[in-house]
């Protein structure tokens, strides 16, 4: 038995209780539709449920901004002294700064509460689209995931080569679709508003890179996961995009090129 098998159970449940719902309200159990609507509620009940972390994530972003300057100043009073007395004392100031300015010694603490869901929220689609009943998905309503499919893709296939030039067009376009939001989030939105003041060089220039090293991975995984995931993928990139606005527009990170924009 898996770690996240209780998380996925749980999520199961709610696909399932989504679909079933849409299926009563009239919508054919086999259609498209009545799953990808049940996908994007997943994730957007999902998303909803962990926004007390990413508020946390927020407030310790900021605290770590407010410090940054104060950590920087004691760093440099103690720089190139190595004796005992010394570090003891500047650990001593950090830990006095830190905690004058509210920033946690778990500070990632919400990110790993937070990675066991998006796990189990991935795995949950994969399975399902390959045939594996989880938890209230059970076979009858696996075969109806498999069996439901958008201009003929099955929501089961993979890979940019099927049959016909829809299949095409459909993966191809929910991975490109996946692949622009992922780049747009983290090149227009995440990355102003990161504070890279400080920062190794090579830190610095990861960070650039990652838009596109993003978009492209989403890319090469298109052709090889399952048209669910694929679509699941678009949801919570979407999320993720108008998220990350929100916050950049509305609470951006001290010392950052979001905070400058919004004060202008």
């Amino acid at each position: 038995m898996s770690l996240l098998d209780p998380v996925k159970h749980v999520l199961s449940t709610i696909l399932a209780t989504t679909h079933d719902g849409l299926t009563a309200v009239g919508a054919p159990a086999d259609s498209a539709l009545a799953w990808v609507v049940g996908i994007a509620t997943l994730v957007v009940l999902v998303r909803l449920a962990l926004l007390p972390f990413v508020v946390h994530g927020v407030r310790q972003a900021h605290a770590a901004a407010r410090a940054r300057p104060h950590l920087r100043q004691v760093a440099d009073r103690y720089r190139g002294r190595t004796d005992a007395d010394s570090i003891r004392r500047q650990m001593e100031e950090r830990r006095t700064i830190s905690a004058e300015h509210g920033v946690g010694r778990l500070g990632c603490l919400p990110v790993l509460v937070q990675l066991p869901v998006w796990l189990a929220l991935y795995h949950l689609v994969a399975d399902v689209a390959s045939g594996t009943a989880v938890g209230a998905m059970g076979p009858e309503l696996v075969s109806s995931f498999g069996a439901a499919s958008v201009l003929g893709v099955s929501l089961a296939g993979r890979g940019y080569l099927g049959v016909g030039p829809a299949h095409l067009a459909v993966v191809a376009g929910l991975a490109l679709t996946a692949a622009l939001l992922s780049y747009v989030t983290q090149r227009y939105v995440v990355a102003p508003n990161t504070v890279v003041d400080g920062l190794p060089e090579a830190m610095v220039t990861a960070q650039r890179m990652m838009p596109a090293l993003s978009a492209a991975g989403l890319l090469v995984a298109g052709g090889v996961v399952p048209v669910a995931l694929l679509v699941y993928w678009v949801c919570s990139s979407t999320w993720t995009l108008g998220q990350s606005f929100v916050i950049a527009r509305w609470w951006p990170t001290p010392g950052t090129a979001a905070a400058l924009r919004g004060r202008g």
